[in-house]
């Protein structure tokens, strides 16, 4: 008896094993889990994308920059999901998507977001980046245009060398040993510290992403396909006049330290449909500091409402 017994905890132990892997794999491709805070998530090839879906109607699809998440748009998607449906992923190596060792180049991020669509179901949208998301939603535009119905890029790369020292910087050998350095939490409460000596409201999180290795692997790669430390390594001004004038919105703080208002104007000059409107006090992340205004801005884009303020 005791014999058996040991042969059925055996056996039961070896079905167990054999299932693990089934049981801990990712969701079959094109199937849906949802969070409890609204995220969902997606196998797109065998990596899980995490992503938000909300509200109903002409679809916009929201990508944000380099280290950024979803949670970006969290000012924005609330206003914009009144009337649109709205869709904000996790670019891979970002929030709560999969960091694999891969290719983090804007064209693979391009078929990465298109994928997505695909399995949902969604073939034309209003594409919308923010910093390195801009430089991703013309990628996009050009690679599918039949899937673009107008463009939005708000403080965007691509459009010339220029940018902030730090990113520079970052994108040399050896940074990877710095930056576990920098997110810490000692380093993060003494940045706190200063930002509250010269009077700043903004404070950094106390549980930084870069904190995380994977994370923290997956930025420098994404920041080493776009940035030397000469500056921007991809342009996209060669391609902006080529083909159909694709409707254009630009939003541009004029109070930006990493991607210069003029790269803004550069763009608006030779995007032949565009609107450049210009964010007076603003810096780099308007929709983090202007959400509201950001998404009437859109609103007003989709529905011909916006208006011209060109600087």
């Amino acid at each position: 008896m005791k014999a058996l017994k040991t042969i059925l905890v055996g056996a039961a132990t070896c079905a167990a094993v054999i299932a693990a892997p089934a049981l801990a794999a990712p969701p079959a491709s094109g199937t849906v889990v949802e969070d409890t805070e609204g995220v969902k998530v997606m196998s797109v090839h065998g990596d899980r994308v995490a992503y938000r879906d909300e509200g109903e109607g002409e679809v916009i699809l929201l990508i944000h920059g380099m280290g950024g998440s979803s949670e970006t748009w969290s000012g924005v998607i609330p206003r914009l999901s009144e009337r649109y449906r709205v869709i904000a992923p996790d670019l891979l190596g970002h929030g709560q998507s999969d960091k694999p060792r891969g290719d983090y180049s804007v064209g693979a991020f391009a078929v990465m977001l298109r994928d997505l669509l695909d399995e949902l179901g969604i073939d034309r949208v209003t594409v919308v980046g923010h910093s390195l998301g801009g430089g991703i939603a013309m990628q996009f535009a050009h690679q599918h245009r039949q899937y673009c119905e107008r463009l939005v890029l708000i403080s965007s790369g691509g459009f010339g060398g220029d940018v902030g020292n730090v990113l520079r910087l970052l994108s040399i050998p050896g940074s990877e040993f710095v930056l576990p350095m920098v997110a810490s939490r000692p380093a993060v409460a003494a940045g706190n510290a200063l930002r509250a000596l010269t009077g700043s409201e903004h404070r950094f999180d106390s549980r930084p992403a870069l904190s995380n290795r994977d994370t923290r692997k997956a930025f420098l790669r994404t920041l080493r396909s776009v940035i030397d430390y000469r500056g921007q390594t991809v342009s996209a001004i060669n391609r902006l006049c080529c083909g159909d004038a694709l409707p254009a919105l630009i939003i541009s703080g004029d109070e930006d330290r990493i991607i210069p208002l003029e790269h803004a104007r550069a763009a608006h000059a030779t995007m032949p449909n565009s609107r450049l409107h210009v964010l007076e006090g603003v810096g780099h992340h308007p929709p983090t500091d202007e959400p509201e205004m950001v998404a009437d801005l859109i609103d007003g884009f989709m529905t011909r409402r916006v208006p011209h303020s060109e600087q």
